[in-house]
């Protein structure tokens, strides 16, 4: 293999176009459904990675962007627990983690925010009552809230079960 074909190879000889045009179609998406761009980027980056795992630098040079561009991005992932930081055995080094329940640990936080705003929901109703239409409204959302928390919690039971059964996890 020639020099320039290896370098054009990135975890375990995977096309680096290949991770590229994954990694900016899948963040476009993301960004699509809410995410911000930079942490997009980043997460799509350290999902695509062979080990799940990349040092800031890493994530700097493959996405080409700058390391306080990295910083902020990971801070958001970490913050909403899509990625957890380690640090480099030996090293004052972070490397970001992503990992493969990634979207089962936001969604059980998501619990927490649910909550929160059913109990702001019922502070609402009491304040205007359920004869006023903002207090229909917020009712409406309330009642809303109350079905995704019920459905969210049978809906993870049931995904722990699948995989387990698929995936042996």
């Amino acid at each position: 293999m020639d020099e320039r074909r290896k370098e054009s190879r990135v975890d375990g000889g995977v096309d680096e176009t290949a991770v590229s045009l994954f990694v900016e179609r899948f963040a476009a998406q993301l960004v699509q459904a809410g995410m911000a761009r930079m942490p997009a980027r980043v997460f799509a980056s350290l999902l695509s990675s062979e080990r799940g795992a990349l040092a800031s630098a890493e994530l700097s040079e493959r996405l080409k962007i700058s390391p306080a561009a990295v910083s902020g991005a990971v801070r958001y992932l970490a913050q909403v627990n899509m990625v957890s930081r380690e640090r480099e055995p030996g090293s004052r080094r972070e490397r970001y983690r992503v990992q493969g329940d990634q979207w089962y640990v936001a969604l059980l936080n998501r619990d927490t925010i649910l909550k929160n705003w059913q109990a702001t929901m019922e502070e609402g109703v009491d304040r205007f009552g359920l004869d006023t239409p903002q207090g229909r409204r917020i009712n409406d959302t309330l009642e809303f809230f109350r079905f995704l928390e019920k459905e969210l919690g049978s809906m993870m039971g049931r995904w722990a079960a699948h995989r387990a059964e698929h995936l042996g996890g």
